[in-house]
């Protein structure tokens, strides 16, 4: 199955802390990484009182069901030293969202599948507009498309990435 995951950090050399988590995933039984994205310097949501993150997209394919997936990709986050606060949008060392899981809507308890508001955000749809512009995100229209509507003018790609 394709799934489609979302990489962001803002602590302790968040290019390393991406890069160490892109690595991680790729070692992880039933999880091939596809595609990485650039890495992108964006500013902070929600609580705008931090330093800039660093975001990134990644393409996988997985024989992992979306519950089993998520488990690895919060067990990579507690095993990265992840410190759950509870202020949703602070800051953080590490944080690998599920954006999509194939087609597939999923509204659990656990998890919900498109990530809620991702359709919303340029720092999802800038990196993933990079590996795919075409993608189709259900209920809400293709990347590039929802991308148009947004504003990008304070991300900006680093000259590291997952490679570099």
């Amino acid at each position: 199955m394709q799934a489609w995951l979302g990489l962001g950090a803002n602590l302790q050399q968040p290019v390393l802390q991406l890069k160490e988590a892109v690595k991680r995933l790729g070692q992880m039984a039933g999880i091939e990484v596809s595609q990485v994205s650039s890495f992108y310097r964006t500013p902070p949501w929600g609580d705008v009182q931090q330093d800039d993150f660093v975001n990134a997209v990644l393409q996988i394919e997985t024989s992992l069901d979306p519950l089993d997936l998520l488990q690895c990709m919060q067990s990579i986050e507690n095993d990265m030293g992840r410190q759950r606060s509870g202020n949703r949008w602070g800051p953080r060392l590490i944080d690998i969202d599920l954006l999509l899981f194939g087609d597939q809507i999923i509204n659990g308890k656990a998890l919900r599948v498109p990530h809620p508001h991702m359709h919303e955000r340029a720092f999802v749809l800038l990196p993933l507009a990079e590996l795919d512009e075409e993608l189709e995100i259900r209920g809400h229209g293709t990347v590039g498309s929802l991308l148009a509507h947004l504003d990008c003018s304070e991300i900006y790609a680093l000259d590291e990435s997952a490679g570099g």
